[in-house]
């Protein structure tokens, strides 16, 4: 089916379309994150993807990493009483020739003591390289910054 002229979709609408995918995807992995759902969260990655932090002295490599450090995250909050929740946004989003898709975005995480009070942990820059797979967006690599060790 071909759409008349007036009502082919502009590359701004498809910006907007894209934005909004990219937003989406956000959205539910760091819910997935949240809920310490190690195995689900390390899916919306690729298999062989990278994932830097300045808390780890090198980049997670790959799903089974990805796991782990979740995981044993998850059990150190659990086991000090407290929730992580992060809010990511302000989605600088830029689709690549090759398919990809270059995202920049900040990062506040939030610390709740479970019967306390809640803080600002972490205030960071998230940058991401977004690639499809199986028509689904996937982080091929992440590379995350802090503000208060820039």
């Amino acid at each position: 089916m071909t759409l008349a002229p007036e009502l082919a979709p502009t590359p701004a609408a498809w910006s907007a379309a894209l934005h909004a995918e990219v937003q989406q995807f956000y959205a539910h992995q760091m819910q997935l994150l949240d809920l310490g759902e190690a195995e689900q969260w390390a899916r919306t990655f690729t298999e062989d993807a990278t994932f830097a932090v300045p808390t780890l002295p090198e980049p997670v490599r790959g799903h089974a990493g990805l796991i782990a450090a979740t995981s044993r995250a998850a059990a150190e909050l659990a086991a000090e009483g407290q929730r992580h929740r992060h809010f990511i946004g302000m989605f600088d989003v830029r689709p690549r020739p090759d398919g990809a898709v270059e995202v920049r975005s900040y990062a506040i995480v939030y610390a709740s003591q479970i019967g306390g009070e809640s803080r600002v942990h972490r205030v960071c820059v998230c940058e991401d390289v977004l690639v499809r797979q199986d028509g689904e967006l996937r982080v091929s690599a992440r590379t995350v910054t802090r503000d208060d060790l820039a």
